[in-house]
Order: C-alpha cells, then structure tokens, then sequence
C-alpha cells in the first residue's frame, strides 16, 4: 500500500498534514498541484490537502481531505 499527498506551496493546512505524518513517522509522496496539475487531475483533487491511501495496484481505498488527524490515522492504520 502507498500513502500520497495532494498539496501546494504556502498552503497552511498542508503543512499541518506534512508535519502530522511526519510525526508519526509515515512514508508518503508529497504531490505539489502546481507542478503536476495533470496527475492531481487524474485523481479528482479539487482542494488541497488530500491525502490518499492506494493498494498495491494503485487502486484508491480512501481519502481524507483536509487536515482531520483521527481520519488520518486510520489511513496509517491501513499501512500497517
């Protein structure tokens, strides 16, 4: 399973989830919406953060949007 993250520059609410994953001391892809509009697109993302939990085939078990810790931690929960 892989852990990837939606976000943009000076975005106050993605750096709260950069910092909460980091803390927990999860592996992530850190995607910016600037640089690759096309892949955010190929996801749905509208808003920044998201932050997605993918299978091993790339298929999306869930999301979380915005800065929600316990809604975050099931994703971590989900990695183990």
């Amino acid at each position: 399973m892989k852990l990837i993250k939606f976000e943009q520059p000076n975005c106050n609410p993605c750096a709260l989830v950069s910092n909460y994953l980091d803390s927990k001391s999860v592996t992530y892809e850190r995607i910016n919406v600037v640089d690759d509009p096309e892949k955010a697109s190929s996801f749905g993302i509208m808003g920044v953060p998201v932050t997605i939990l993918l299978d091993d085939n790339g298929n999306e078990i869930r999301r979380v949007i915005g800065f929600k810790p316990a809604e975050l931690d099931k994703l971590i929960n989900q990695l183990n």
